[in-house]
């Protein structure tokens, strides 16, 4: 076997980890170098691949340890059948890159996945070895984000948590029975009990009165579903997600449309989901999340989101009768509901109705644009009057959509 540089092995793995969008650092706390000797912090700019809720931008060195894999899965590029050039970076490898890439501020911290070789345990272990050096032996104090490889024992995995600021496990498909189609060597309800023993880690690590003098461990966990390898609908798909974020608790879901893949397996779909059904599941996940809203409003379970409009005006034009309202009277809840206001421009309205009647330019003025939200508000000097019943309204409310080149 030929002997790869290092400049080969980073082109490789950088480009076999660029699949997995569970990668976003919200949520994580601030680490600084102030009280150690060490690199490394989340503060400052470069390389842009996520945002904290602050606005901190985070970028990351996003590279798997190696694109070997045991596993067959239908719908991976690197399954074991995969064609592709393969590559494996070796601990210190990685914990050299992480270093000299930061100290040239090209990145702020270190996305970490891998292809399962040997073992689940043998590779969740080598991924501990790279964030244990970092924090440890080179007290580095920029973000790390680490993948789990759910059939390694809980123990790794709560090892784990002690280095990482994030860590994730991937769901993959929204149904179980395609996950055994497309992936029999995976076990979902081994996913499942991985993810809960980490759900059971994090709270007992965050629980106040057993805090003191323990370890900071990490603050959350996140998972990612494939759309469009399956025949799951976006009813399904966010159903599932509203599940996870019940049950354990997940920071994020992070939905990924499939990609086809050489020599793909005839089970999957020849061509990608288009783009703008990602966005609009985002969107959904969105209103589930921030603004109240429960998964079967936005979209029955069998059924796919509107593509032309985003989820929430699309349930305002299935509840014409809820409006408009009244931005000086409604209160919070319905005005989180309303198309055109976000949650910060909700906040700014209920602040500002306080010390006066609302007009439509005081609207604009907090929220920064009325465009969307005219139809289905009511303001000290304007009502939308028929228009919000108008048969023309939904086509008003369409964007207008790039054309395709390929």
């Amino acid at each position: 076997m030929a002997v790869l540089d290092l400049k080969r092995k980073l082109a490789i793995l950088s480009d076999a980890a660029k699949y997995d969008a569970s990668c976003a650092s919200s949520g994580a706390e601030k680490r600084n170098s102030v009280g150690g000797k060490g690199v490394g912090s989340t503060e400052g700019m470069g390389i842009c691949h996520a945002y904290a809720p602050d606005g901190r931008c985070i970028s990351l060195l996003k590279i798997l340890l190696t694109n070997f894999c045991i596993y067959d899965c239908a719908y991976c590029v690197n399954r074991v059948s995969s064609n592709v050039a393969r590559a494996r970076f070796s601990v210190k490898e990685v914990v050299d890159l992480t270093l000299n890439f930061y100290k040239r501020n090209y990145i702020e911290g270190l996305f970490l996945s891998s292809g399962v070789i040997r073992t689940g345990d043998y590779t969740m272990e080598e991924m501990v070895r790279v964030a244990r050096s970092l924090r440890l032996d080179h007290d580095f104090r920029g973000y790390i984000h680490l993948k789990l490889i759910p059939e390694a024992s809980p123990e790794l995995a709560a090892e784990a948590g002690l280095y990482a600021d994030r860590v994730s496990i991937n769901v993959e498909l929204p149904r179980d029975e395609s996950l055994a189609e497309l992936a029999p060597e995976k076990d979902a309800a081994g996913i499942k009990r991985a993810m809960g023993h980490m759900r059971l880690r994090i709270e007992d690590h965050a629980d106040p009165a057993r805090k003191t003098g323990r370890r900071r461990f990490a603050t959350g966990q996140s998972t990612q579903l494939i759309v469009g390898a399956d025949a799951a609908r976006d009813g399904d798909i966010l159903a599932r997600s509203a599940a996870l974020y019940g049950s354990y608790q997940l920071k994020r879901v992070y939905y990924s449309a499939f990609s086809p893949i050489p020599d793909g397996s005839a089970r999957l779909p020849l061509a990608r989901p288009p783009l703008v059904r990602e966005h609009r599941l985002y969107q959904a996940d969105w209103l589930m999340r921030f603004y109240g809203f429960g998964q079967g409003e936005i979209v029955a379970p069998g059924e796919d989101l509107d593509l032309a409009v985003d989820p929430k005006t699309a349930w305002a034009l299935r509840h014409r009768g809820d409006f408009p309202v009244d931005v000086n009277a409604a209160d919070r809840e319905t005005l989180l509901r309303t198309p055109g206001l976000g949650a910060r421009g909700v906040d700014r309205i209920l602040q500002a109705r306080t010390q006066t009647r609302l007009t439509l330019d005081d609207v604009k003025r907090v929220c920064g644009s009325v465009k969307r939200a005219k139809p289905f508000i009511v303001t000290a000097d304007w009502t939308p009057g028929a228009a919000v019943d108008g048969e023309g309204l939904r086509a008003s409310l369409v964007a207008p959509q790039q054309l395709s080149l390929f």
